[in-house]
């Protein structure tokens, strides 16, 4: 596992833009092999997603052979909804870049099989091949999508019910009262994005910082959901200064020499 400590958040946002465009023209994808790319939603990869578009417009990144797998969505929201993801994906990156919207692929939360569109989104994911790079945020208690703690390490796509304390943060796009927030979501799960053949977390200022000390620190633990990481071949944790306040000052040495010395 990387540990990539940059000043802020936009430079981990750029930072994060810059990789995975260097992944993907590396690929050289082609419609019978096209690179596939898990994203998430939330704040955090807003600055990245600008990044990503910036790099489109200037001629330096194609999205035409990328196919995507969000994270989650909101049972019970339509894709046309404000507060869905379906919606937040189009808004903030989709209709800025060159993706064949056939391509995309978000769980439905409008579904009357939930279980069927959950079981149906892995064999999705299965059949083109897995995830070559999945991209995520990390929540304040460490969780990865939607896999709060407590959640199986090696639990797939499913139906997952949201905590209060995960309703109280995501309350600031419903209007702040947690009681808008859908009760239940579906999320792939840890065990989902543990197959990817690499993983890029991000996590940026001061109230990310005890579950980063968590996760890297301490043991691998279904309470910190994060912490599984420590377990997968290909891992990049990537988070600005502010989140790493909690970490021993041996740890930010230990993982700043790595990555001055190239290795990873």
């Amino acid at each position: 596992m990387r540990l990539v400590i940059q000043n802020d958040y936009d430079a981990v946002s750029q930072w994060a833009a810059a990789y995975i465009a260097k992944r993907i023209n590396a690929f050289c994808a082609t419609s019978d092999k096209p690179f596939v790319l898990g994203l998430p939603t939330g704040s955090s990869p807003l600055g990245i997603y600008k990044a990503l578009i910036g790099l489109y417009t200037a001629g330096k990144l194609s999205f035409s052979q990328v196919l995507t797998f969000n994270m989650d969505e909101y049972v019970g929201l339509d894709e046309t909804s404000p507060q869905s993801y379906h919606r937040f994906m189009w808004d903030n990156f989709f209709q800025h870049i060159d993706i064949d919207k056939n391509n995309v692929h978000i769980l439905n939360g409008m579904a009357q099989d939930l279980t069927a569109e959950c079981t149906g989104y892995e064999q999705r994911i299965a059949s083109c091949g897995g995830i070559e790079l999945f991209l995520g945020g990390m929540g304040e208690d460490g969780h990865i999508a939607f896999n709060e703690p407590g959640s199986s390490l090696r639990s797939r796509t499913r139906v997952k019910t949201l905590t209060r304390d995960t309703r109280l943060v995501n309350s600031r796009f419903f209007g702040n009262d947690p009681g808008k927030v859908p009760a239940t979501a579906l999320t792939v799960g840890v065990g989902t994005i543990m197959d990817s053949r690499e993983i890029l977390i991000i996590a940026s200022g001061r109230n990310k910082a005890r579950a980063l000390h968590t996760a890297i620190e301490e043991g691998v633990s279904h309470l910190c959901p994060l912490s599984c990481l420590q377990m997968h071949p290909k891992a990049i944790i990537l988070c600005d200064d502010d989140a790493t306040s909690e970490l021993k000052v041996s740890t930010m040495r230990y993982f700043k020499e790595l990555e001055g010395n190239g290795i990873s």
